[in-house]
């Protein structure tokens, strides 16, 4: 008999394992860029990206709450279209995720040499190897790790807002940016690799305790944390240095708190950094093998990645280690706002099918049972907001974009049952 994940995971460690992937390298990496796009209104930039996810997370709170597989997305569009549609975004999740994964561990080593003075792209690839033997041990160490780590972020983060407190005030929150409301979204699609996480959630489906239930409330809760988070931390960084000198710094958040607290906020920012950058690699490089493991139970990938189940720790040990391997060998892209861009353009495509396969579902599967249920018109906003999102994205993002999915589609021919 086949041995199966364990299901390990309560909506405290399911919520909080989200909350750590969504307020990563984003936050850190791209409020500046953001600024430079969208002014003083960045803080807009993250509300208008925090309603599109909060639309199609309450999208993939019905469907994983139909659905609770570790294919998560894939298992959706299987179930309202067909295995190449399904095929093609797992596809995309996983070339993401390893993507991601490599960017953001170059994010956390980075910081590291400037603490330690060490070479950057060997750190990078220590760390990567480093949590996939964490997320080999088990989901339970590996949730305790991530929720651990993800406390010292959010307790950066409302650092840096209370920081900002005493500078509110000092510059006009509404005055539109240079480049108009089109300003503003165009930084809502560089600065929506900020919310990149919280649809993680639902490859726990089969290490969770009552998915059913427990998925659907974590993806809300998480969106909700994060938000809030993210949108006082934009509202405080103009406040303290103004958009200008935000959107011209390659490290925003360090000069913030610089600002605010002199040369000594260097280290803080930097261990917070390490913290967010941390729970961000792991997060992914989780997700990214348990999306390669649903895949593989229904022939999208080969079998044996989803037999491969170690039988002690219950964890799919093929997937992690093919999931470690190629996120090392992405790590020489070392280009954090590239990679941002092109992980938004699969997960704008990613989403925009996630959302109208709830809406086909409603109708080829009225009966099927829904312990949590949307509204059909919020999955259509959402829909419809993430194909608006792509076209706010550079020309060179979308070529690249279509060249890893015809990739997908050639992969396809390749993995199918004969």
């Amino acid at each position: 008999m086949a041995t199966k994940l364990k299901r390990a995971l309560n909506l405290f460690e399911v919520t909080f394992y989200g909350v750590g992937v969504i307020l990563g390298a984003g936050i850190y990496a791209l409020i500046g860029k953001g600024a430079g796009l969208a002014g003083n209104m960045v803080w807009a930039a993250f509300a208008i990206g925090a309603l599109i996810a909060a639309f199609t997370g309450l999208s993939y709170a019905e469907l994983s709450s139909m659905f609770p597989k570790s294919g998560g997305e894939y298992v959706f569009a299987e179930k309202a279209f067909n295995k190449r549609i399904a095929f093609l975004i797992g596809w995309l999740i996983i070339i993401g995720g390893f993507i991601a994964s490599a960017a953001v561990s170059l994010g956390f080593s980075g910081y590291f040499s400037a603490i330690f003075h060490t070479p950057v792209i060997p750190i990078a690839m220590t760390l990567i190897m480093l949590l996939s033997l964490l997320s080999f041990w088990g989901i339970k160490q590996s949730a305790f790790a991530e929720v651990a780590v993800t406390f010292v972020e959010i307790g950066g983060l409302i650092a840096i807002i209370l920081f900002g407190i005493k500078y509110v005030g000092h510059v006009s929150y509404t005055t539109l940016p240079p480049l108009g409301f089109s300003g503003i979204l165009s930084a809502t699609a560089l600065i929506f690799f900020a919310y990149l996480g919280f649809e993680d959630i639902v490859r726990l489906s089969e290490e969770t305790k009552k998915p059913t239930k427990t998925i659907p409330t974590a993806l809300i809760l998480a969106i909700a944390i994060s938000t809030i988070l993210y949108i006082g931390t934009a509202i405080a960084a103009v406040s303290v240095v103004g958009w200008q000198a935000l959107s011209q710094s390659a490290a925003p958040l360090a000069l913030v708190a610089q600002t605010a607290l002199g040369e000594k906020a260097f280290l803080f920012l930097a261990i917070t950094a390490l913290c967010a950058t941390f729970t961000t690699v792991l997060g992914l490089l989780i997700a990214t093998s348990r999306m390669l493991y649903g895949m593989a139970e229904d022939g999208g990938m080969p079998k044996i990645i989803h037999k491969a189940v170690h039988k002690k720790f219950q964890t799919p040990w093929l997937a992690i280690l093919i999931t470690g391997i190629i996120s090392i060998a992405f790590v020489l892209l070392e280009k954090i706002e590239l990679v941002a861009s092109l992980t938004d353009f699969a997960l704008f495509v990613t989403f925009a099918l996630v959302n109208l396969s709830l809406l086909m579902l409603r109708f080829k599967q009225p009966k099927t049972a829904r312990p949590f249920k949307t509204w059909a018109l919020l999955s259509a906003f959402g829909m419809i907001s993430s194909i608006i999102m792509l076209f706010y994205l550079d020309m060179k993002i979308w070529i690249a974009g279509l060249v890893i999915i015809g990739a997908g589609l050639l992969a396809h021919e390749l993995f199918r049952k004969k």
